[in-house]
């Protein structure tokens, strides 16, 4: 005979641990709202061709030429999961950049 056993999770709010100092939720801290754009921004610039990506390299006079990488892609533009993650990366390091510099310049 199979016994059932039942087990209970902690329940999660979805706020950070900040509320007692009036920070709020994670989701809208200042933080993310600084970064967030500069990710959107490296992604759509990689999508669009504004940026070097797998199927688009850059020359020697920052122009960009099309070549076949070889990475499969159901995207029109032939965005890959590769430049996906790399924009997304150089996105995240921008804005990291931007918070940290207008931390040190006092403005945050």
């Amino acid at each position: 005979m199979a016994t059932s056993v039942m087990t209970t999770l902690p329940h999660f709010s979805g706020s950070s641990t900040n509320e007692a100092e009036g920070q709020g939720s994670f989701g809208g801290s200042l933080w993310t709202s600084l970064a967030h754009p500069q990710t959107c921004l490296m992604l759509f610039a990689g999508r669009f061709g504004l940026a070097p990506s797998a199927n688009r390299k850059s020359t020697a006079g920052l122009k960009l030429e099309v070549r076949d990488s070889g990475l499969q892609t159901g995207d029109p533009a032939g965005f890959t999961l590769a430049d996906t993650l790399a924009c997304g990366s150089v996105g995240h390091i921008i804005g990291v950049g931007v918070v940290l510099g207008l931390k040190n310049i006092g403005a945050l």
